[in-house]
């Protein structure tokens, strides 16, 4: 095989390669795709929040959450009721 041969496979190999990263770029680029990625992130960090590794409710995280909810709730409830 010549040299020149050899150069041109080397650069329609690239090209194939560089299409292909191009495709997997503008696929990750969508707006769907990328909003999937988030949502499945935030699943997986809100189930390792409320779940020990064994898969256990971890109850006094859970506690804790709602506990603060109802203080803002409280809290905006009142400030309401005093402006009146």
């Amino acid at each position: 095989m010549s040299d020149t041969a050899r150069i041109e496979q080397d650069i329609e190999a690239a090209r194939a390669r560089l299409e292909g990263t191009v495709n997997e770029l503008a696929y990750r680029a969508q707006p769907q795709v990328i909003a999937q990625r988030q949502m499945q992130g935030l699943r997986l960090r809100l189930d390792a929040a409320t779940h020990t590794p064994d898969g256990e409710l971890r109850i006094e995280r859970i506690g804790a959450v709602v506990a603060a909810a109802v203080v803002v709730v409280v809290a905006v409830g009142l400030l309401r009721r005093r402006r009146r």
